[in-house]
């Protein structure tokens, strides 16, 4: 049976390991620059919300968001950051769980995403639990 539980700060090395599997399975282990004692920081505040998967006390996947504000709409939403589950679990329910829990936690509010064009077996999932899919750009900026 798999338990879908919030994180907290105490969790901060739990959801590390996890972030690092994410990273792994992406061939982006080098991008992870947060550590343990940031995500105790993050995962204690307010705007920040992390749901973990476990199975047998073992976790198994994870999903992160942030609470944002749309000039737009003038409306809340979630701006899930990323949703991971361990290799020998992907196609297990796991997966579809912490969409769910997210959902729920969300409390009515548009839940938003990116999704790499390449990750085709996740854009396969999100349709098939009804998500709407729109192609668009992502721009990023470090100025010096």
């Amino acid at each position: 049976m798999i338990i879908i539980r919030r994180a907290t700060p105490d969790d901060a090395a739990t959801v590390y390991d996890l972030i690092c599997g994410l990273a792994e399975h992406q061939d982006q282990g080098w991008g992870v620059t947060v550590s343990v004692e940031d995500l105790k920081r993050q995962l204690a505040r307010p705007e920040v919300g992390c749901l973990i998967a476990e199975r047998d006390g073992h976790s198994i996947g994870y999903v992160s968001w942030l609470q944002r504000v749309s000039f737009w709409s003038g409306q809340d939403y979630l701006h899930l950051d990323d949703l991971y589950v361990t290799g020998a679990e992907r196609g297990n329910g796991a997966g579809e769980q912490l969409m769910r829990a997210i959902a729920e936690a969300a409390e009515g509010k548009v839940i938003r995403w990116e999704v790499a064009e390449a990750n085709v077996a996740a854009q396969r999932f999100y349709a098939r639990i009804g998500a709407t899919l729109a192609s668009k750009k992502i721009g990023r900026w470090q100025p010096a």
